[in-house]
């Protein structure tokens, strides 16, 4: 059973920084993508970004240049770095995974991913 815990949320002024943390145990897939998801109050959810098995990095125009989505050596960690954020980045993050590629865009991953975290609430004031 895959399990994903999410970590490092938290409160932070505009121009901030943080790093998210995604635990994933359980996975079987030999080909994978994963990704971040967000949801702000009263808005839909967003792909943030996305990392596939071969190191291909996907990001939503909203956040290229400011965050990064990396793994660990291991495969067993992923993170989201988020820098100069802004107060629209408000939300709840959600990690994900899926077997197979992330060509199907960002846009259409969140209706494709097979399992997901609780979610890591981000909050960032003026």
């Amino acid at each position: 059973q895959v399990q994903l815990v999410e970590s490092g949320g938290g409160s932070v002024q505009a121009g901030g920084s943080l790093r998210l943390s995604c635990s994933a145990s359980g996975v079987t897939y030999t080909y994978y993508c994963m990704a971040w998801f967000r949801q702000g109050p009263g808005r839909e959810r967003e792909g943030v970004a996305a990392l596939y098995i071969d190191g291909s990095r996907y990001y939503s125009d909203s956040v290229k240049g400011r965050f990064t989505i990396s793994q660990d050596s291991n495969k067993t960690t992923l993170y989201l770095q988020m820098n100069s954020l802004k107060t629209e980045d408000t939300g709840m993050y959600y990690c994900a995974i899926k077997g197979g590629g992330c060509w199907q865009g960002l846009q259409v991953l969140g209706d494709r991913m097979n399992y997901w975290g609780q979610g890591t609430q981000v909050t960032v004031s003026s």
